[in-house]
């Protein structure tokens, strides 16, 4: 039994090219994405961008020191089951390289470092999904759903590299800005305007994701 934040379950994938060119239907066209991820059995390289095996297809929108590790809240599985009347929707169905249980976005705050067995990370920002979410899942209206609940995970930053392995205990080591849980961040991102203030604190942290910070100092303009 653990008593601790752990990590159920590791997924990785390259980018890869899906549909077809003659296919009626859009969604079935080709596109390309790193989406699609499969579980690790055993220990993974973490290093400072990514996981060994792992890879985005949008460097401009994916990945890099701020998006090394994408981590899901496997408490959002049995909803999403639910919800998508799907009940053998796997892990890593969110594009996430760490479903982990124990913990999820009103838990963890901007800033947190957490600790594996070798690693140590930092959360950067929060996940802001885009349309490859509904179109992985053929589902127009699913990165929408997803963004007005909130089930949208977060993104860390490598601090120590290391293995990493389903079933690491993902242990809470230090926490600067419990004021800024990953669900008060989206609050404040879903209506910037309506949050002036926090917004005007938000982009002085130095730990908040640069690409954040630039686009929410445009509201302050």
């Amino acid at each position: 039994m653990f008593s601790e934040p752990h990590i159920v379950s590791i997924q990785v994938g390259l980018p890869q090219t899906h549909g077809q060119e003659e296919a009626a239907d859009p969604l079935d066209r080709p596109w390309t994405t790193g989406f699609f991820k499969s579980p690790v059995q055993g220990a993974v390289w973490l290093g400072a961008t990514n996981l060994a095996g792992d890879g985005q297809a949008d460097l401009s929108a994916h990945g890099g020191p701020d998006k090394a590790v994408l981590a899901y809240a496997e408490e959002h599985y049995p909803f999403w089951r639910e919800e998508l009347a799907q009940t053998d929707l796997p892990y890593g169905a969110f594009g996430e390289n760490f479903t982990i249980a124990g913990t999820q976005e009103s838990d963890v705050c901007l800033g947190d470092i957490y600790e594996t067995d070798q690693a140590l990370v930092q959360v950067s920002q929060p996940r802001q999904p885009c349309w490859k979410l509904s179109r992985r899942w053929r589902r127009k209206e699913l990165t929408k759903q997803a963004w007005q609940n909130g089930r949208l995970g977060w993104y860390l930053r490598v601090l120590r590299e290391g293995n990493v392995e389903a079933g690491d205990v993902f242990a809470l080591r230090e926490r600067p800005f419990p004021q800024w849980t990953i669900a008060r961040l989206l609050e404040i991102r879903r209506a910037p305007s309506e949050h002036i203030d926090a917004v005007r604190e938000l982009v002085s942290c130095p730990l908040l994701a640069t690409s954040w910070r630039e686009e929410l100092s445009t509201v302050l303009q």
